[in-house]
């Protein structure tokens, strides 16, 4: 299927989420993924702010400040589509209204190291595969992410809702997957 018609699709089937429906079952994966090794041992993890009924990481967000995990976010580069720069965000006072209208951290108040390198990354998605392939806005801005050298131990995990788990779009030469994709109902682990 082309992949802009299945987006177009994705996004008009979330835009209609009810409030409840979008707690709940984004609390089944914030529980799932909150019960991982690897979120238990991770110093460092790259979340996001949702926005439009995306799956709501707040929870996260809150545990990674309680439990002394170092936080980054994205920021989107102006002027630079497809460029993102992580912030270590220690507060949500240290957000602001940014590209897109999805808060990101605040240039004159948080620090943007050079290299970021995080043991987690949370990746948002309109939709993904079972193999960890990922329909975004279609900006890149993950994939290009997602094709740096990461350390080891790194775990990147796709959250979605489980409509959102569809087969059959074209995947393209620079498209990169996660290792583990987290639905409401099940997690699929990349071999």
């Amino acid at each position: 299927m082309d992949k802009e018609i299945l987006r177009r699709q994705l996004l008009d089937k979330r835009s209609v989420m009810r409030g409840p429906d979008v707690d709940s079952m984004s609390r089944s994966i914030v529980e799932t993924i909150m019960s991982l090794e690897q979120w238990s041992r991770a110093e460092e993890v790259l979340l996001y702010w949702p926005i439009r009924n995306e799956v709501d990481v707040r929870p996260l967000l809150m545990d990674a400040w309680d439990s002394g995990k170092k936080l980054f976010m994205p920021c989107c580069r102006r002027n630079e589509p497809g460029q993102m720069d992580f912030g270590v965000v220690r507060a949500e006072a240290d957000l602001t209204a940014g590209s897109f209208g999805i808060k990101e951290p605040c240039r004159t108040r948080c620090d943007f190291p050079d290299a970021v390198s995080p043991d987690l990354v949370i990746v948002p998605g309109v939709g993904f595969d079972r193999k960890g392939f990922r329909i975004g806005f279609g900006g890149g801005y993950y994939d290009r992410f997602l094709a740096r050298p990461q350390k080891d131990g790194f775990l990147s995990v796709g959250v979605c809702y489980d409509f959102q788990l569809v087969e059959g779009f074209p995947i393209e030469p620079w498209d990169k997957n996660v290792q583990l994709v987290c639905t409401d109902k099940e997690l699929i682990w990349q071999k």
